[in-house]
């Protein structure tokens, strides 16, 4: 005997169906969900993630008697509209005035090299770039070849060590007043107990996504620092002038020592820092480890933007 079903029994049947092929759904997404990561958070805020661009631009040029085309190796960040600069080099002003803004003895004595196309801020129109997009600087220290270019994005915020900060604001005669003169927000980090690869680490809060930390490496200065940026799952740590030249670090009779014990606010400083450096490029290799100065390094570099 076959059974009738109403239509409505049959309506019931297919709804209670339905819902149960729903539910399992739900709770299969639930699943695959729960085995997800949590979302990155910074400050308590959601953190999104943008894919960052390096350029590396060489925005200095010293003659000496140790090589004849000294660079400065300055690094820019891009994230979509958003950039960064890791130390500016030498500015537009400079190259225009360089007897007013850095003096002609000075001039002589480092063996500066003037070109507007060299600066910053016209190697990012170069790049079809807007400087305007440029909110955050990060400098390692304040020598006047490593922040000249600061006056070319006055809307932008300089991030410094604290004690950098204050060794500039004490008189220092090393120092030069004018790349500060535009009177730019300054941001300053003091001292940190969170580590990086061992070495003591203070975050650099920027516009930016992209990790960026604050690695002190006294001894050129009193506050001079590294820069470590992430770049997806590799880091590349800035060491600025913590060494001239990558020599420094395997030939002990270099020549080039002597001007780097002569230009060291605190000489036996800057000796530990070079040895932690050495360290750290045995132990960690997979770091990219490069300073300002050496144009060899920054060639390396510049071959694979």
């Amino acid at each position: 005997m076959v059974r009738k079903i109403s239509f409505r029994s049959w309506f019931y049947y297919r709804i209670v169906i339905i819902r149960t092929i729903v539910l399992i759904l739900i709770k299969k997404v639930y699943i695959y969900l729960g085995s997800l990561p949590p979302a990155p958070r910074l400050n308590g805020h959601l953190k999104s993630f943008t894919m960052a661009e390096v350029y590396h631009l060489n925005c200095v040029r010293i003659v000496t008697p140790f090589r004849e085309n000294v660079s400065g190796h300055c690094l820019l960040i891009r994230e979509d509209k958003q950039m960064a600069l890791i130390d500016t080099g030498i500015g537009l002003l400079d190259t225009r005035y360089p007897e007013e803004r850095i003096g002609r003895e000075l001039v002589n004595m480092v063996g500066y090299r003037f070109d507007e196309k060299t600066t910053a801020i016209e190697q990012i129109k170069a790049l079809g770039l807007d400087p305007e997009d440029v909110r955050d600087c990060i400098i390692s220290h304040l020598d006047n070849d490593h922040i000249g270019g600061l006056a070319d994005f006055p809307q932008a915020t300089v991030h410094v060590g604290t004690e950098e900060y204050a060794n500039f604001r004490s008189g220092n005669p090393r120092y030069l007043t004018t790349p500060l003169q535009h009177n730019p927000p300054v941001r300053t980090y003091a001292s940190s107990a969170d580590r990086w690869f061992g070495l003591e680490a203070r975050k650099v809060h920027t516009a930016l996504d992209t990790e960026i930390l604050l690695i002190p490496l006294f001894g050129h200065t009193h506050g001079h620092c590294g820069v470590a940026v992430k770049l997806d799952d590799r880091w590349m740590l800035y060491v600025a002038d913590a060494y001239y030249l990558r020599d420094e670090l395997y030939d002990p009779g270099h020549p080039v020592h002597q001007l780097a014990e002569a230009r060291a606010d605190d000489n036996v400083m800057r000796i530990a820092t070079v040895e932690r450096i050495r360290e750290l490029i045995a132990s960690q290799p997979q770091i990219s480890v490069f300073g300002y100065h050496d144009i060899d390094e920054f060639a390396g570099y510049a071959a694979t933007d």
